[in-house]
């Protein structure tokens, strides 16, 4: 076999296993192909676009088993999509004229890079098949493999995506401290906020998770530090419809009773709604580079708390995220678990010459298997069939239905 060029790049936003990828790859091939050349480039495709690489030296290999220690990325993430050339223009990573996705493509054909590994959404994986067809069809042949990087979990047709269920477990920390601000004011209103923009899967697993850690929680009798304290009333998620007057009336007799109520929205409920509202009155709604809203600048937290606080009667209301707290996390037990598989299953189709992302296939019983590309899309919706959000919304007695 010809020594290969390995090249990494972590792209999109941050998730609790892009450490962990990145140094599962260096050990993998350190492993199974101590003569291959491993480079990264810095901050995504920001990096290809400016040449910015890392060269993983031998010390970098022996010490690679720490980054399983750690959140964010080694190697920098960015939000570039090579398609879009004005924004690349606007932001000096290509000139006017250029096509950023042949100057990316003649980058890693100059780098000599034979197998490329992306670690990031759809948009990064996707972005990373027209790479290696603009490459082929220019006579170079490039492997590209990906891993799934999302909190969502959102990725079709890939049943559990790197870093979610860290994502869920830290916020649940991340609340469960929050939670006690209850005791701070009466007729208190706390909006816990959840990253997901498409879809509920992280903010329905928060959630879980959090009635998990606090359910068997012992405390002394009478004391306001008690289990409705730690209560969770309400969930509001991308693809759930609710009439907002019923759940008041609800909520409102809960505040009436203890005092306090506790909502998990996430960050992409009433989404649409809240945009449309928004340009109705005439302004402009900002969006990225991929022309997704800017989720950020909507603040969908918010507008629960004051449309919920005004119809509880709510004294005090407040709102807590946990996203870049969640994001942010080194990989739990869990994740650490599906890294490994998917990393090792990365390295073996990419010395075989199989392009795709890995991950277990929905469409084929959940087996691991490195998918085809053109099969991989954003968006997936989450399934509020599945047996354990049924239980939690029984357990919070809340009424709702598919949007």
């Amino acid at each position: 076999m010809a020594k290969q060029k390995v090249a990494l790049l972590t792209a999109g936003g941050l998730a609790p296993c892009l450490s962990s990828a990145v140094g599962g790859l260096i050990e993998r091939y350190t492993d199974i192909a101590p003569e291959a050349e491993i480079i990264a480039y810095r901050s995504g495709y920001q990096g290809v676009l400016l040449a910015d690489r890392i060269e993983i030296t031998r010390e970098m290999r022996e010490r690679a088993y720490l980054l399983h220690r750690y959140g964010g990325s080694p190697i920098g993430n960015s939000r570039v999509k090579l398609t879009n050339a004005a924004d690349c223009v606007k932001r000096g990573l290509v000139k006017e004229g250029e096509n950023p996705l042949r100057v990316a493509a003649e980058r890693l054909a100059a780098d000599g890079v034979t197998i490329l590994h992306t670690i990031g959404g759809d948009d990064t994986n996707t972005t990373a098949a027209d790479l290696a067809a603009y490459l082929g069809a220019n006579g170079y042949d490039l492997t590209v493999v990906g891993l799934p990087k999302t909190v969502d979990n959102d990725v079709v047709p890939i049943r559990q995506s790197l870093g979610a269920w860290t994502a869920a477990e830290v916020g649940a920390h991340f609340f469960d401290h929050v939670s006690n601000e209850q005791s701070a004011a009466p007729r208190t209103l706390v909006v816990h906020e959840v990253m997901g923009r498409h879809c509920g899967w992280l903010t329905a697993a928060t959630a879980r998770a959090y009635i998990q850690k606090t359910r068997n929680n012992e405390y002394v009798d009478g004391l306001m530090m008690n289990a409705e304290l730690k209560n969770l009333e309400g969930l509001y998620l991308p693809e759930m419809a609710f009439d907002i007057d019923k759940e008041a009336e609800r909520l409102k007799s809960i505040m009436d009773r203890t005092g306090f109520v506790t909502l998990f929205v996430s960050e992409g409920a009433c989404l649409d709604a809240i945009v449309a509202e928004r340009e109705a009155a005439g302004e402009t709604v900002k969006r990225d580079a991929f022309g997704h809203v800017k989720i950020d600048t909507i603040n969908v937290g918010n507008w629960f708390s004051k449309q919920f606080a005004a119809l509880l009667g709510a004294e005090r209301a407040m709102v807590q995220k946990s996203g870049y707290f969640a994001r942010s996390a080194p990989a739990n037990a869990d994740d650490l678990r599906l890294i490994q598989g998917m990393v090792d299953l990365a390295v073996e189709s990419a010395l075989n010459k199989v392009s795709g992302v890995t991950g277990h296939d929905e469409s084929q019983n959940g087996k691991l298997r490195t998918i085809e590309f053109p099969r991989i899309k954003g968006g997936k919706h989450f399934d509020m069939s599945a047996t354990w959000f049924g239980d939690i919304m029984d357990h919070i007695g809340q009424e709702y239905r598919a949007a």
